[in-house]
């Protein structure tokens, strides 16, 4: 099996008398629909209309074809895949034979899928030929089984794979419930991309509670328009949630309004998850199109969402709004659907679980007033221990007492509700999409006339957040020529910075770090 940090056993012991950790693998929640209510719709992509009894066969078909290739339990996978019903199917597949994937977003490039891969040591591949990584054999090749989507001459075609009805092998399944079941990627703000291992029993456990606190049901056609492998629309209640409950996921290629306000009327989407950059677009959109009938249901997570724009969604978009803050470390925070408005255009919700332990903490370590800002440190039923194979970031990740620091400031108001009001890590989010300072810096370092660079957050009204790259260099150096460096590094193009400023030297702190907190200022400056 994999090696994980494991949760206590005595917290273990109290999670599954508690009835949080139930003992069930993640597919379950496809595999009991498929029995219960075969001919449901479970995914709704382009004009394919997929009941539950043919995405669990597909899953079953491929799982059964990966076993009879040797992958087993423990093994690794990494997965890369657009917004299409196939990542489900994949997904589910791995599951069912125990096989862990990493899920990589369709936006990252060689640098990320490279980091991943030299982590996990993935037997399996799972791409998309149309991708620009794959016009050619050069990062697949190095993979024992590769499966292509947009399959060319000579590929393993993954829909071939996905094909006819299949028994598994007798000696296949899931990894047990407490076991990995697969890897989260992490927003956090180190130049290595970090991996969560989630269980089957503390993942199944958000998803089963996140689906109850927002109401999902068999009535419930959820719109998938960002990135289907983040956490938020994985989970929070997201696909997996849907699944649950047995209603209908309807994928979407981006947030864009022009596409989504269309599915929305076309299949009657009646939820649907978004970051506050689209919430912008939408509301902007409605304006001139109308409310998005018949969506009932918003939920806003991913990045900080103004209270002016929050107050906006139920009277332009005609439906209720529900703030979700989460990470994919583990703790969500949700508004609830009966809150007073001042709570849910205020605030980002509380905790799912009454065994969510959070203490809000100052600089000196020691827990805050109530209602003044700290950081956010918790742990729980659901909320990771360890980091996969990275020692040297759980020791700054971690207190003695198993608590995880995210990085968050936030405020406690009444009732438990959080705040989120910035980041103590050195990150940037960037219309949800959150880009770790110190890895872009040390790409821009590569050239040999740049000195140094810091990487810093700007305002900006549509995105919350854009970049812009300070650097010092030996000889003068053009911004477009750093951005094309970066380019052909293979970075994601969200990474890219979005400002250039060439400085003589970069400002220091007491301790020999650039002080970030005064180039903001001097930017800040220079813009007023």
């Amino acid at each position: 099996m994999i090696d994980f940090t494991r949760w206590p056993e005595d917290l273990a012991r109290q999670y599954r008398a508690r009835g949080h950790w139930i003992g069930r693998p993640l597919s379950a929640g496809v595999e009991t629909q498929a029995s219960r209510r075969p001919d449901a719709i479970a995914l709704i992509c382009g004009e394919r209309h997929i009941t539950y009894a043919a995405l669990d066969r597909a899953a079953t078909a491929l799982a059964a074809r990966l076993a009879g290739q040797g992958l087993r339990r423990g093994d690794t996978a990494l997965v890369q895949l657009p917004n299409v019903a196939e990542f489900y199917m994949v997904f589910v597949a791995l599951l069912k034979i125990g096989v862990a994937p990493v899920n990589a977003l369709y936006s990252h490039k060689q640098s990320e899928l490279s980091a991943y891969a030299a982590q996990i040591a993935p037997r399996l591949l799972v791409a998309d030929r149309a991708h620009p990584v794959f016009t050619d054999d050069a990062i697949s090749a190095g993979f024992p089984l590769v499966l292509m989507l947009n399959a060319a001459a000579g590929d393993h075609d993954l829909g071939d794979w996905l094909q006819g009805d299949a028994l598994l092998p007798a000696d296949a399944g899931p990894t047990p419930a407490d076991e990995v079941a697969f890897f989260q990627l992490s927003g956090g703000s180190t130049g290595t991309p970090k991996l969560i291992p989630r269980t089957h029993d503390d993942y199944d456990y958000s998803i089963r509670e996140s689906a109850r606190i927002c109401q999902v049901s068999e009535a419930t056609r959820f719109l998938c328009a960002l990135p289907a492998p983040h956490n938020f629309l994985l989970s929070s209640p997201g696909a997996l949630g849907v699944f649950h409950a047995g209603g209908t996921v309807v994928m979407a290629a981006s947030p864009d309004p022009r596409l989504c306000f269309d599915l929305i009327a076309r299949h009657g989407v009646t939820m649907a998850a978004l970051v506050p950059s689209a919430v912008g677009l939408w509301l902007q959109a409605a304006e001139m199109r109308g409310a998005p009938a018949p969506l009932d249901h918003l939920l806003v997570g991913g990045a900080s969402f103004p209270e002016a724009m929050a107050r906006q969604v139920p009277a332009r978009l005609g439906c209720r709004l529900q703030q979700v803050f989460g990470m994919a470390e583990g703790l969500v925070n949700y508004t609830r659907l009966d809150d007073p408005d001042e709570v849910i255009f205020t605030t980002q919700g509380r905790p799912i679980s009454a065994d969510d332990e959070v203490k809000i903490v100052g600089e000196d370590g020691q827990p805050v007033a109530e209602g003044e800002a700290g950081q956010l440190a918790t742990r729980g039923p659901y909320t990771f221990r360890g980091y996969y194979r990275a020692p040297e970031q759980n020791a700054l990740a971690f207190d003695a007492d198993g608590f995880y620091y995210s990085g968050d400031l936030v405020q406690r108001g009444a009732g438990g509700n959080l705040r989120v009001v910035g980041r103590v890590k050195d990150q940037i989010n960037r219309g949800g999409e959150k880009i770790a300072a110190e890895e872009v810096e040390h790409l821009l370092m590569r050239p040999p006339e740049v000195l140094a660079a810091a990487l810093v957050a700007m305002p900006d009204a549509a995105l919350g957040e854009k970049s812009c790259a300070f650097i010092v260099a030996r000889n003068p150096v053009r911004g477009i020529e750093l951005r094309r460096h970066l380019m052909a590094l293979g970075i994601a193009d969200y990474k890219l910075p979005d400002r250039f400023r060439l400085i003589d030297e970069l400002p220091l702190t007491a301790v020999g770090k650039p002080d970030k907190k005064l180039l903001r200022a001097r930017m800040e400056h220079a813009d007023a």
